[in-house]
């Protein structure tokens, strides 16, 4: 299966700037995009990345710096011309997939899986159906699923907190450093980031070297 994986690499994660610097966050990005490429394949998947900047991370590059909507928009449409087969959609800072849980979601039944993110997101696509299109703003999964129903194909949803968490804020490294396996936590591991465990929610702080 083709698997299209959207980069950011411009300018990424902005919203770690209270732990990294934009070199930083770069490197850290990249750490993540290289694990969720390794469960990709390990999991069966062809992944080509569609970044908004040149990366190197051994796989298909193209760099494309359109909306994210218009360029999985395309991606469906060149699916349609080349016959149909389906499509899948996984976003490159799912810190924690493993390929059990992308197998799940590539195997699993339906004209469209997705794998819900924790904040209304659509952390990842399985697209069979010809008329399904995307619609990344805001609380997409909701989108998804009306436009699912509006072109009357069936939509089904994967429950996986490793496919459910994306790495945007800070409070996202607790579970980077909880439940990781990959590069990503042993690059925030050798950044300083560690759990302190107060008398409420863990947290991630940073010892500055």
């Amino acid at each position: 299966m083709r698997v299209v994986v959207p980069f950011g690499g411009r300018e990424p994660k902005t919203r770690l700037a209270p732990f990294f610097d934009a070199d930083e966050r770069r490197e850290f990005a990249v750490s993540m995009l290289r694990d969720v490429l390794d469960a990709v394949r390990a999991a069966g998947g062809d992944p080509a990345v569609v970044a908004d900047a040149p990366v190197s991370v051994g796989a298909s590059v193209t760099v494309d710096d359109r909306p994210l909507t218009e360029v999985v928009g395309d991606e469906l449409a060149e699916r349609d011309e080349l016959g149909g087969d389906p499509v899948a959609v996984v976003m490159a800072d799912l810190a924690l997939a493993t390929p059990a849980a992308l197998a799940r979601l590539f195997e699993t039944d339906g004209d469209v899986v997705a794998a819900p993110g924790l904040g209304g997101g659509t952390n990842a696509l399985v697209v069979r159906h010809p008329d399904f299109s995307v619609d990344y703003h805001g609380a997409s999964i909701l989108d998804h699923r009306r436009i699912a129903r509006d072109v009357g194909c069936s939509f089904a949803e994967v429950d996986s907190m490793r496919l459910a968490v994306d790495v945007d804020e800070p409070s996202d490294l607790v579970e980077v450093l909880v439940h990781g396996e990959g590069r990503a936590r042993e690059w925030l591991v050798d950044a300083g980031v560690r759990l302190e465990r107060g008398s409420g929610r863990v947290e991630a702080v940073r010892a500055r070297r």
